[in-house]
């Protein structure tokens, strides 16, 4: 299962270290705990609205073109874990006295 709040953690941090920003100094321009930062860059946070225009603001970064590069990379782990699956099923072929029967790899 793709977790979006875990996505949106990944991208804000990237943005952040992009732009050579530590925790603190974001903190301190978005006006918005150090702690709290963290636990939304590791996705353990669902972070408001309110708090990711903060934090866009402070990123220099519009909110459009971070939900847009959530959305991508969202869409790409879902077609990872279709692939995934479709490897993980087993084509199923006849066997002797006509039964069908499935192997599990």
């Amino acid at each position: 299962m793709v977790l979006f709040r875990r996505q949106l953690g990944d991208v804000l941090r990237n943005e952040r270290m992009r732009r050579g920003l530590t925790l603190r100094e974001l903190s301190s321009e978005a006006r918005i705990s150090l702690g709290y930062i963290s636990e939304v860059e590791r996705g353990q946070k669902e972070a408001s609205s309110e708090l990711l225009a903060s934090l866009c603001d402070a990123l220099d970064v519009p909110l459009s073109a971070v939900l847009r590069e959530v959305s991508d990379t969202v869409a790409v782990e879902e077609q990872r874990i279709l692939a995934e699956a479709a490897i993980e099923r087993v084509p199923v072929a006849p066997a002797r006295g006509g039964d069908v029967v499935a192997s599990a790899a």
